[in-house]
Formats: structure tokens, sequence, C-alpha cells
């Protein structure tokens, strides 16, 4: 085949375009084709032959461009393999070669040298990967594994960069330095661990759970775990055993007071010589110095909750009699206390007094007449509340009696004729009465309450709550009650008033009444012809304790009977769920006048 730029494939491509343009010329004299017509043909020919070599010429340089870039890269892959292994004696054959040579020839004499290399540079990345990984398993010993420092992440990342032989020996000699750093540390943790498992024995301590709080590895190491010497173990050890001497030496201090406790409880028991010899072990170490007690378990929890449980025994026959009369004086300070709403002195409650005498802090007959101060103290504090404790009483009636009144009011069979029904009427009278003077009570009882807060220079509590603000906190919720009773009354006047008109314009018809014949409310009872009728409440002004608006029952509540109170007379009327029956008799009991109501006898 001829090249493409030879003479002779110059020729004969003439020779054959001649030949054809000579046969095509005869078809068109053939044909009869006019001159304008094969000008535009031979021009069209020769620019789709110009079209044809030109790209092919842009197809050549295509390949020449990609070709020359191969070889570009297995240069610099070449001159980064040097580097990276410090082969700087190494030349390119393409260097050293004085004539031109064609990018195939390039490309070929430069390739075998990067395989080369490439082979070289594993053998010597296998070679650090071996020294990384030792340095690595030593580092995270030392340093712990989750706290591998900077610098020596940063050098052996480096490794890839620079494979050099100085490298790898600059890496033997830090893995040398690491391991007899390890040998060092693993001594001092051995030190450490047995010096911990001497004191826990002593202690009574779990030797295997105390050294697992430091390290998980300095116990169980059979696990696959190598020891952990890092700093914070090392800082751990000796934490630990600084706890342990601290804790050997309070206990020592404690076991000593509690032996001198018993000798002291013996002597003036007259123990046997039975219950002193059990006891043997342990009072020794009155003459022992802290060094000299070595005897393990001699200091364990259990040794000490042992002789603490023998002056325990021994303090409580002492104190057995005295205890009981301390109680019975507690018992009556609580009892007054509770039915003058005082609170009582929580420093000689029932349980404090017990553990007071028990433990030895206070001297019973000192305890006792702390208490009978505190009665006396009591009685005179609740002389000087009388005036507005019975005040109080008032106010709670006229609650008990507003809520009484809301229950007879919802009652739908309040005006049947049945037995009974006009002495609720009555009493619902009187109890309007009353619930009109509740607003004036409460003013009167802040106003009295208030200046015997200033001749006292103290709040009035009762039951641990300032009376002052359960008045407040009552008036606000009450003044919420009221108006939310006036929207709903113009709510239910805008209804009224849209029926009235509806009715006027598509006329009336009756709807059926709603049957409550199985309403029974709170506080009513069933009479003999099926209605139901509220059943009259008393109230005892002189009770002891009043379940209604205490003090007690409004900070805590504690007290069931309160919250259904406040549930009954402060919250939100749900005028959703009453029948229009109900809801027109609420609105007329809060009125003051009852349309239709039989007239009282």
């Amino acid at each position: 085949m001829l090249a493409i730029g030879s003479p002779n494939y110059s020729v004969r491509t003439s020779t054959s375009c001649n030949a054809l343009l000579r046969e095509l010329q005869q078809i068109w004299s053939d044909i009869g084709e006019s001159e304008a017509e094969k000008d535009r043909i031979l021009m069209e020919l020769e620019r789709e032959c110009l079209e044809v070599y030109r790209r092919k010429v842009e197809e050549a340089a295509n390949a020449k461009a990609r070709l020359h870039q191969t070889v570009a890269a297995k240069e610099a892959e070449l001159a980064t393999l040097m580097a990276a292994l410090g082969e700087l004696n190494i030349h390119s054959p393409i260097q050293t070669e004085k004539r031109s040579m064609s990018l195939k020839e390039k490309l070929a004499s430069i390739a075998p040298l990067v395989e080369d290399l490439r082979t070289k540079k594993e053998e010597r990345m296998k070679q650090f990967a071996d020294i990384k990984a030792q340095i690595e398993k030593i580092s995270g010993e030392i340093s712990g594994y989750d706290h591998l420092s900077n610098s020596l992440i940063n050098s052996l990342s480096l490794e890839e960069e620079d494979l050099s032989l100085r490298r790898i020996t600059e890496c033997q000699t830090h893995l040398r330095t690491l391991q007899k750093e390890k040998s060092d540390r693993l001594n001092r943790v051995l030190e450490y661990v047995n010096e911990v498992h001497s004191i826990c024995g002593v202690l009574g301590l779990d030797f295997g759970q105390t050294v697992s709080d430091v390290h998980p590895s300095l116990h169980g190491t059979a696990m696959g775990h190598s020891t952990n010497i890092s700093n914070s173990t090392l800082e751990g050890l000796e934490h630990a055993i600084v706890k342990l001497k601290a804790e050997r030496k309070i206990r020592i201090q404690k076991l000593k007071d509690i032996v001198v406790s018993l000798f002291e409880l013996w002597n003036l028991m007259d123990s046997p010589i039975q219950d002193k010899n059990s006891f043997s072990k342990i009072t020794s170490i009155l003459r022992l110095s802290e060094s000299e007690i070595t005897e393990p378990g001699v200091l364990s929890t259990e040794v000490i909750e042992q002789a603490s449980t023998e002056v325990e025994r021994l303090t409580k026959l002492k104190a057995t009699r005295m205890k009981e009369l301390v109680l019975k004086k507690r018992s009556e300070l609580e009892e007054i206390c509770k039915m003058t709403h005082i609170e009582p002195d929580t420093s000689t409650a029932a349980e404090k007094s017990n553990a007071m005498i028990d433990s030895g802090l206070v001297d019973p007959s000192e305890l006792l007449a702390n208490i009978e101060a505190q009665i006396i103290k009591v009685k005179d504090e609740a002389l000087s509340r009388k005036d507005i404790m019975d005040r109080i009483d008032r106010w709670l009636f006229a609650c008990e009696e507003e809520k009484w009144l809301e229950e007879y009011n919802q009652d739908d069979n309040r005006y049947n004729a049945g037995r009974g029904a006009h002495i609720n009427l009555k009493r619902a009278e009187r109890a309007r009465v009353t619930v009109s003077k509740i607003p004036a009570i409460v003013d009167n009882l802040i106003n009295r309450t208030l200046a015997w807060e200033e001749e006292k220079k103290i709040f009035f509590l009762y039951d641990g709550v300032r009376l002052v603000s359960i008045l407040d906190d009552y008036k606000l919720t009450r003044v919420q009650r009221e108006e939310e009773k006036k929207r709903y009354r113009d709510q239910k006047k805008m209804q009224d008033l849209l029926l009235t008109e509806k009715e006027a314009i598509y006329g009336s018809k009756p709807s059926p009444r709603k049957s409550n014949s199985f309403r029974k409310p709170n506080g009513c009872r069933a009479n003999g012809n099926g209605s139901m009728t509220p059943t009259p409440r008393r109230y005892s002004i002189g009770s002891g304790t009043p379940e209604l608006l205490t003090p007690r029952s409004y900070s805590s509540r504690q007290n069931g009977h309160f919250r259904e109170m406040r549930r009954l007379s402060t919250a939100p009327l749900n005028f959703v769920a009453i029948s229009k029956e109900d809801t027109m008799s609420s609105y007329t009991s809060v009125c003051g006048s009852e349309p239709g109501s039989p007239p009282q006898g």
C-alpha cells in the first residue's frame, strides 16, 4: 500500500480522478447537460473532497494529542516514583537519547521503567506497613487508642510520599524508642495494680471491679486485649490508690470510734465476756498504726456494719423508755397543730426524733424539753389566731353553701311538688343570702389577716400556706367565673333573640323535652314520686379540720374534696353539655329571680 505523501500515490490518485472525470463528462454529453450545471456539480465535488481531507487531518491531530498526553503522564509518574523512592540517579531514556524520537518510541522506552519502579514502590509500602502497624499499636497503648497525637498521625500519613531508605531508618528508630517506653510503663502499671490489690483486700472491696473501673484491660486480659498503659490509665491507678488510702483512713477512724463506743456500752451494760470476744478482731486496731493493719477484710463494710449494729442494739436498750415518752409528747404536739392548722416544727418529727435518739446526737431528756416548749408556743399562737380561724370557718361554710346552691340549681326536678321540696326552696333562699356575703367575708378576712401579720411580723399560715395568698387567688378565680357567667348570659340572650326572629318568620314547632329521668346530681335524693330533691348538707363550724379550701390542699393538691370544690365553683362552666332547661334555671338563679317557681309557703 502506498503512502499518502508519496509521488506514486499522487499520480495514481490523479489518474483515477481524471478517468472518472472523463467518464462523467461523457455521461453529461450523452445526457446533454448544460455548462452551468456541469460547473455546479464540479464545484460540489471539489468541496466534498476538501471536507474529506479536512476530517482526516483532524483525526490524525487528535490521535497525536492523545499519544502526547499519555507520554507526559508516564513521564510525570516516573518523576513521582523516583522522588518517593529516593532514586534520583535514574535517568529517563528520553533524556539520554540524542536523536529525536517519535511519540510511540518515547512511550515504548519509558513504560518498562515505570513498571519497575511501581514494583519497587509496592515492596517499600509493605515494609512501611509492617513498621507502621507496630508503631500504631504501641502508640495506642501509650496514649490511648482514642487519643493518638496529631503529629503521629501526620507523620504516618506521609509515608506514601516518602518511601526512601532514610525514612525507613527513622521509623525503625522511633519504633525501638516506643518499645522501651512501653516496657517502662508496663512495670509502673504492675506496681500500681499490686498496691491496689493489697488495699482492696484490707477493705474487703472487689479488686477486679476496682481496676476495671480504671480500665477494663487491667483485669481479664485473656479476652485478647493487651494491658492499657496510657497516661489516663496511670493517672487513674494513682487516683484509685489515693482514694483507697483515704477510704482506709476513714474506715480506721470510724471503726476506732465504734470500738470506743462499744467499750463504753459494754462497761455501762455489764455485757458478758462472750459478747466482747466476738469483736476481738476489730478491737485490736486500737493499738495498731495504719500501715500495720494488713489483715484481709478487717476494714470491710460487713465488719463495720456488724460493730455498728451492736452499738445500735446496746444504745436502743438504753434509750427505749425515754424514746417512748418523747414520741408521746410529739403526738400531742401534732394533734394540737392539726386542730389549729399550724405546721408543727419538723426538727422534732417522729422520724427525726427516733434517728437522733438512736444515733446519740441528742440527749432524750433535752429533746423532750424542746417538744414541751413547742407545745406551749403552739397553744399561745392558737389563742392569737382564734378570731381569724372563726372567720375562716364562716368563709368555708359560705363556700359549701355556694356549692350546694349550684348543685340545686342544676336539678331539673327541684320545683316538683315532692316531699321536702319546700324545705330545699327555703334553704336555697338562705344560701343565696349567704353566698352574697362571700365577697365581704373574704375582704374582711384579708384585712384581719394583714393586721395580724403586721402585729406579729410574720405571715399567717394555714397548714403551711399563707392565707392571704389563698384568699387573693380565690377572689381572682371568683371574678373570672362571674365573667364567664356574664358572657354566657349575653350569648344566651342573643340565641333567644335569633330563635324568636326565626319563629316569627317560620312559625314555632314543639321540640321534644330532653329526658333527665336518670340524672341524679350530687347531694340529691329521690322522693316518692320519682323526682330528685337535693339533700341538705350540714357543715359543722366547730369541726377540727375542714376538708374544704384548706391551704394544705391548696398548695399540694392532696385533698380530693378541695379539688372537687374548686372544680365545681371556679372552673369555667361547660355550657355545651347543659340542656336548655338547665341553663335557663342557672340563669334565673344567678339573676336572683326564678320565673315560674312555685310560691314559697
